[in-house]
């Protein structure tokens, strides 16, 4: 009896150890991965509620940790905010990183502005110590990107070499309001940032207003050969519109990297000597030659 005892309480000892097993290899395999999170915050203008999938998370501002994965993200204005239209739109949460999601709720959604952003590790590590990466898109596309008020090109944009710290990213596109955010850049690790513009109805009703008057006018121009002057060729000269700084670089090649050459003011008109596309090659200060960017100047007969 005490043999049979034993022999039992051994079988039964070894079955527990492999269901121990068992259970260790499935937490290793399974729960792990399943615990892999990353971070979401959400704010917003006005109030909203927070859908994730479908499912409510609560009331802006929220903070809430999340399994890593891409989820259909919701804001719906409260009751009291019943002007400003829904939002929805697609994130990625990361595994130990922070997805971003802030929203101004427009009556629609051209009048609707935000960004969603990223933190996540550098696919190759950075040629310099203390610098990390700022990719930019922006909605509509073409918009100029600033940091810290330096242009640096038209979205999408990937700006490398980017100190380690705190950085004002400003995104613009005549028609549009200005979208600006602080970032923060951490070493070895690239911010992604996509911007919505909302657009800015009086600024295109001004250019919509702008544009019949100086058509009328043209009509209204008289079409001898005398208006036009002694030899009646027409001149063609590029004015300078208006611009985010208040003045146009002026560069030495039709290129956003080109080196600076001058700087040119709104309403100045200049001589055109050469069209690229989206540049215009004028001439200023009598015998200089430059190119500035077509998105903030137009062509003008006279």
């Amino acid at each position: 009896m005490r043999k049979g005892s034993f022999k039992g309480k051994l079988i039964l000892l070894t079955v527990l150890v492999v269901l121990f097993g068992i259970f260790l290899l499935l937490k290793f395999f399974f729960f792990n991965g399943q615990t892999e999170l990353g971070e979401i915050r959400v704010v917003s203008t006005p109030q909203s509620v927070v859908y994730l999938d479908q499912i409510q998370i609560g009331n802006t501002p929220v903070r809430q940790k999340m399994k890593v994965g891409e989820y259909l993200i919701k804001l719906i204005p409260n009751k009291e905010a019943s002007q400003s239209a829904t939002w929805q739109g697609k994130i990625k949460v990361y595994k130990n990183a922070v997805t971003y999601v802030g929203r101004v709720l427009g009556n629609s959604d051209i009048s609707t502005a935000g960004e969603i952003s990223t933190l996540t590790k550098m696919e190759t590590k950075p040629t310099k110590d203390n610098v990390g990466e700022i990719a930019v898109e922006s909605d509509p596309q073409g918009a100029l990107v600033y940091l810290d008020l330096d242009e640096k090109g038209v979205a999408p944009l990937i700006l490398y070499d980017v100190p380690k710290g705190t950085h004002e990213l400003s995104i613009y596109l005549p028609g549009f309001f200005r979208r600006t955010l602080k970032l923060n850049v951490e070493a070895g690790h690239r911010t992604s940032t996509s911007v919505k513009l909302a657009i800015d109805q009086l600024s295109q009703q001004e250019s919509t207003k702008s544009a019949t008057i100086k058509n009328i006018t043209k009509e209204q121009q008289p079409t001898s050969k005398a208006s036009a002057g002694d030899d009646g060729a027409k001149k063609i000269v590029i004015l300078i519109k208006e611009t985010p700084t208040g003045w146009l670089r002026v560069r030495s090649e039709p290129s956003i990297d080109a080196s600076e050459s001058a700087k040119v003011n709104p309403g100045e008109s200049y001589e055109l000597v050469e069209e690229k596309p989206n540049w215009y090659k004028i001439l200023f200060n009598d015998e200089q030659e430059g190119w500035v960017a077509a998105q903030y100047s137009e062509k003008v007969t006279n």
